[in-house]
């Protein structure tokens, strides 16, 4: 069986000693992935910002994987504040209109307090 790993360059990934998303027995094991703009590592204010930043990332990190958001098989969201949910649900469904994911959402502080939003994602490597 081979491992591959990939990084998005996050400080976080470093620090903690993680890989952005780990490719495996077919399958691509994306990390909780937040709403930072790695490219000048910002928070955007808002939720929805946050969720599209975070589904950006996802969507780098699966595509170097030889996959992509419309083979994601299931999808966990973490949100501190349950107000921020209902907000995502346009962005969420529209991004996962083909996949249909099995999901779950969990509410629970994140590692920062700036975080409003993290998505981790499995998906099939096509």
């Amino acid at each position: 069986m081979s491992v591959r790993h990939i990084s998005t360059g996050s400080p976080f990934e470093a620090r903690i000693g993680y890989s952005r998303a780990v490719v495996a027995d077919g399958l691509v094991h994306v990390a909780g992935t937040t709403g930072y703009d790695y490219a000048t590592m910002t928070m955007p204010e808002h939720v929805t910002d946050q969720c599209r930043n975070a589904l950006a990332t996802i969507g780098q990190a699966l595509a170097e994987a030889g996959s992509g958001l419309d083979d994601v098989v299931r999808v966990r969201y973490i949100l501190p504040d349950r107000a921020d949910w209902e907000p995502c649900w346009p962005i969420l469904s529209e991004c996962f209109a083909r996949a249909l994911p099995a999901a779950t959402v969990f509410f629970a502080d994140l590692q920062n307090p700036e975080m409003k939003i993290e998505i981790e994602v499995t998906a099939r490597v096509r």
